[in-house]
C-alpha cells in the first residue's frame, strides 16, 4: 500500500510539474505537456487518473484566480471557485473515459481529447495538449495535426517510450530551426499598456491618443493597423463619425476591438475603419465563460451578457485578404483556430486585453498558443495586446 501511495503522488507531482512548464507561455515549452497522456494512461485506479488530471489542468490555469480577482477587483475566492469549477469539465472526462483496457485506451483517449476539442467541454478546454502540434510539426498544417493524434494515441499504450522517444526527437529538431510567425505584408499589429482604461475611458482625449497611436503606426507604410481588444470601447455612430473624419486623409485601415451594446447584451467585436466609415467584421464566436458569457441569465428572464456566436465567421474578408480573428480567450482553446482553419484563411489575428492578468503568465500563454497554431498551418500572425 505504501508503494502505491507514492506512486500515486509522484504521478500528481509530475502532473502539476508538467501543467506549470508546459503551459509557462514560452511556445518551445508546449510540448512538455505531451507528458500528460502518459500520465493518465500509467496511472492504476480511477481516482488516481482524477487527482493527475487535475494537478495538470490547476497547474497551467494557475494565473486565474489572481486573474479573476484583479478584474473583479476583489479577493481571491470568487477566482479560486470559479478555477475549481473550470476544471470539473476536463476532470470528469478524463477520469469517466480512463480504463484498465490497454486494448481500448487509445480510443478512449482521443475520444476524451476530441471532447476537450470542441463544444460544450471544449469552451473550457484550456492546456490542451494538441495545441503542441505546431512546435512539434510546424507547417504540416492538417498532416500535422493528424500526426500529432496519432502521437497522442500512442502515448497511452505500452509503446509509449518509443513514440515518446520520436515526438521528442522532432521537437529538438524543430526548436533547433524554429523560426517566429510571419507578419503579413503591409500589416501591423500595436501593443499597448493602458492597463484597465482601455475601452472604458471614452473620453475625447483619449480616442484622440489612440488615433495618434495609430497614425504613428500607419506613418512607416503599414496598410493594416491592428489595435487590441476593447479599444475603441463601444462602438456608437458617435466613434465611427471621429475615427471615420480622422481618416479621410490617409490610405490606412485601422482594425480595433470595440463592443456592440444592446438591449439584450453584447458582442465583443473587431472593427475596420478607413477613410469611407466603419463596419464590424467580426463577432467573437467564443467569449469568456462567467465573466463575459453568461447564458444562465436568459433562463431567469435578465439580459446582460457578451452573446456567443460559436461557429460564425469563422474567416472575414479585410480588403483583399481573408483573415482568421481569434480575440483573447479563443487562443486558450482548440476549435476556434481549427473552425478558421477549415476555411483556408491567409492569416490569424489575434488580439486580446489582458491588463487584468498582471503577475500571471496568461498573455504569454495566449501569445504562445496563438504563435504555435499560426506555425502549425504556415500562416504569419498579426497580434495586437493590451497590458
Amino acid at each position: 500500500m505504501r508503494r502505491e501511495y507514492l506512486r500515486a503522488m509522484t504521478l500528481v507531482f509530475a502532473s502539476v510539474a508538467i501543467g506549470v512548464v508546459g503551459w509557462s507561455g514560452h511556445a518551445l515549452l508546449l510540448p512538455v505537456a505531451l507528458g500528460f497522456p502518459v500520465l493518465w494512461s500509467i496511472a492504476r485506479t480511477r481516482l488516481v487518473v482524477a487527482f493527475v488530471s487535475a494537478g495538470y489542468f490547476l497547474a497551467a490555469s494557475r494565473g486565474l484566480p489572481q486573474g479573476v480577482a484583479a478584474f473583479y477587483s476583489s479577493d481571491i475566492w470568487p477566482g479560486l471557485l470559479l478555477w475549481l469549477c473550470a476544471s470539473l469539465g476536463f476532470v470528469a472526462v478524463h477520469t469517466v473515459l480512463w480504463t484498465r483496457n490497454s486494448g481500448v485506451r487509445p480510443f478512449r483517449y482521443l475520444v476524451a481529447a476530441g471532447l476537450m476539442a470542441i463544444p460544450p467541454f471544449g469552451i473550457t478546454g484550456w492546456a490542451h495538449p494538441v495545441t503542441a502540434a505546431g512546435v512539434v510539426f510546424p507547417g504540416w498544417g492538417w498532416w500535422g495535426l493528424a500526426f500529432m493524434t496519432a502521437g497522442l494515441a500512442g502515448l497511452v499504450t505500452r509503446t509509449w517510450p518509443a513514440v515518446a522517444t520520436a515526438l521528442t526527437g522532432l521537437w529538438l529538431w524543430s526548436a533547433a530551426i524554429w523560426t517566429e510567425p510571419t507578419l503579413p505584408e503591409g500589416w501591423r499589429g500595436v501593443d499597448l499598456q493602458m492597463g484597465a482604461s482601455l475601452g472604458r475611458d471614452a473620453g475625447l482625449q483619449r480616442q484622440r491618443d489612440l488615433r495618434a497611436t495609430f497614425q504613428n503606426a500607419a506613418s512607416d507604410g503599414a496598410s493594416y493597423v491592428v489595435l487590441p481588444e476593447s479599444t475603441l470601447g463601444f462602438w456608437t455612430p458617435t466613434v465611427e463619425r471621429l475615427w471615420g473624419g480622422a481618416l479621410l486623409a490617409s490610405a490606412a485601415t485601422v482594425i480595433a476591438g470595440a463592443a456592440l451594446l444592446d438591449a439584450t447584451g453584447y458582442d465583443n467585436v473587431l472593427v475596420a475603419i478607413d477613410s469611407r466609415g466603419g463596419r464590424i467584421v467580426y463577432r467573437e464566436r467564443m467569449p469568456v465563460p462567467g465573466a463575459m458569457w453568461q447564458p444562465w441569465r436568459s433562463l431567469f428572464e435578465q439580459s446582460g451578457g457578451a452573446r456567443a456566436d460559436f461557429f460564425a465567421n469563422p474567416v472575414v474578408p479585410i480588403g483583399a485578404n481573408r483573415a482568421a480573428p481569434l480575440i483573447c480567450y479563443e487562443q486558450l482553446i482548440v476549435w476556434p483556430i481549427l473552425h478558421s482553419m477549415l476555411h483556408d484563411p491567409d492569416f490569424v489575428v489575434a488580439v486580446g486585453n489582458g491588463w487584468w492578468t498582471g503577475g500571471t503568465s496568461i498573455v504569454a500563454i495566449q501569445r504562445a498558443a496563438a504563435r504555435a497554431s499560426a506555425k502549425l498551418f504556415a500562416k504569419p500572425l498579426v497580434i495586437a495586446f493590451n497590458t
